[in-house]
């Protein structure tokens, strides 16, 4: 049985529940006969009233170990109102990097209480990690590192592992520093394992290997974990080069993850931490901005329209048609935009190869257009019997496809260099692009040829 129908069995089981009152039952499946993964998603799956009870039921000492899992405004929802004892207690479940994310999202002289409970040393690191955004290697990075001096001998390292009661998940390495923690190289496990314990660490290090700086993008780390097949990788100030922390593999899957949902849901204009049960003020306020953004765009294309009154009024078929063009050429433009979206987050376009895809796009355009102006040209005259409607409106497709293949190569590039993301903003210029010269082409060349 999958995890999504096992979600939904103990949902239902939750639920009723709820409706006979049988809190007990509810406690016990929280609080021990759930895992806390499956806990989070009855949390997640809940709608914010049932949420709030779920929420309740939960043990203070498990509340921490359910928060890692669930999505990061859920946590920030209900860690908004701990106090800070409880806050601090919760805080010890997470990584540092993941509480960094979330205390910056909270209230600044909540964050400030945090901070000034911790040991100067847990202070000093998550202070670090603060200072960087979230969506940069600084900010995704751990400060969980294990380090020794290249001076040592593997016998003394073994001993200084072995004063450890357990090592930082994923550690597949060990990392070299200087006394003034500059990085000098690493030294895997692997060969730790079977190297001489009088070898000092300087003799079997490795010092050729990827390092990554804090001010690089999580889009940056996840393309070279993918590329190299990293375990692990540290993470130095570009400037300093001394070691801050190291990045794992399991961060680096919940960036590719969370780039993925951001990507599908940008197209909708929706945010990639969307709550689907959020309350119903939250959801409207969110949506709104794009519904408006929307009414701007489509007030621009009937503008288009009523520009040719005169001529829908003499040609009535025109009307009929037009959504064709508009459709063809919006369908035309997603498919270029999708792939040059694509492509920009996988770093395969640059000034170099530009302008040999915007060629090609523009020939796949010009092709797709002569193809199928030809077919709806054929269906026009089959309908109306007009050979002047159906020139019409192969030359308005052969004219909206070129454009959408224009703008859909162009615009993500533009929308790029200034900084916002083509996934949010693309489709809604492209869709108002392809509207607004489909109409103008078709109702253009109708006036010109047919009134």
């Amino acid at each position: 049985m999958s995890s999504e129908q096992t979600t939904l069995e103990h949902l239902q089981a939750v639920s009723d529940s709820l409706e006979t009152g049988a809190t007990m039952q509810i406690r016990y499946l929280l609080n021990g006969a759930l895992p806390a993964q499956d806990v989070a998603r009855l949390l997640e799956s809940s709608p914010p009233k049932e949420r709030k009870l779920l929420w309740e039921l939960i043990d203070h000492k498990n509340q921490g170990e359910v928060l890692q899992y669930v999505t990061e405004e859920i946590s920030i929802q209900f860690m908004k109102s701990m106090d800070t004892e409880r806050l601090l207690a919760v805080s010890e479940h997470f990584d540092n990097d993941d509480l960094a994310d979330i205390l910056q999202q909270l209230p600044e002289t909540l964050v400030k209480e945090v901070l000034a409970s911790m040991t100067a040393q847990n202070r000093a690191r998550m202070e670090a990690l603060l200072s960087y955004s979230e969506d940069s290697a600084g900010g995704l990075m751990n400060t969980d590192t294990i380090t020794i001096r290249p001076n040592i001998t593997v016998d003394i390292a073994f001993r200084f592992l072995r004063r450890h009661n357990e090592l930082p998940e994923m550690t597949d390495s060990l990392l070299v520093v200087s006394r003034s923690d500059r990085f000098l190289g690493i030294l895997p496990l692997t060969k730790l394992l079977v190297a001489d314990p009088e070898a000092k660490v300087r003799d079997i290090m490795e010092t050729d290997c990827d390092v990554i700086y804090a001010d690089q993008s999580a889009a940056e780390v996840a393309q070279l974990f993918e590329k190299m097949d990293l375990v692990s990788a540290p993470v130095l100030d570009p400037d300093s080069k001394k070691l801050l922390g190291r990045i794992t593999i399991d961060d680096v899957v919940d960036v590719i993850r969370d780039e993925a949902e951001h990507s599908m849901l940008s197209m909708a204009g929706l945010d990639d931490d969307e709550d689907t049960f959020a309350p119903i003020m939250q959801t409207t306020k969110r949506r709104a901005v794009w519904l408006g953004i929307n009414l701007v765009t489509a007030f621009t294309a009937s503008y288009v329209i009523g520009l040719f009154q005169d001529t829908l009024d003499k040609v009535v078929a025109l009307a009929i048609l037009m959504p064709i063009v508009a459709s063809m050429g919006g369908i035309a433009g997603s498919q270029v935009l999708t792939l040059v979206i694509r492509g920009i987050a996988l770093n395969q376009i640059g000034g170099s190869n530009a302008r040999w895809l915007l060629n090609r796009e523009i020939i796949v355009g010009l092709i797709n257009g002569l193809l199928w102006a030809a077919v709806i040209a054929a269906l026009t005259v089959v309908w109306f019997g007009d050979w002047q409607i159906a020139y019409v409106i192969a030359g308005a497709i052969i004219i909206n496809l070129l454009f959408a293949a224009l703008t859909g190569t162009l615009l993500p590039i533009a929308l790029k260099k200034l900084g916002i993301d083509p996934a949010l903003a693309g489709s809604v210029i492209l869709t108002t692009v392809t509207d607004v010269v489909g109409f103008l082409a078709f109702l253009g060349l109708a006036t010109l040829y047919l009134i």
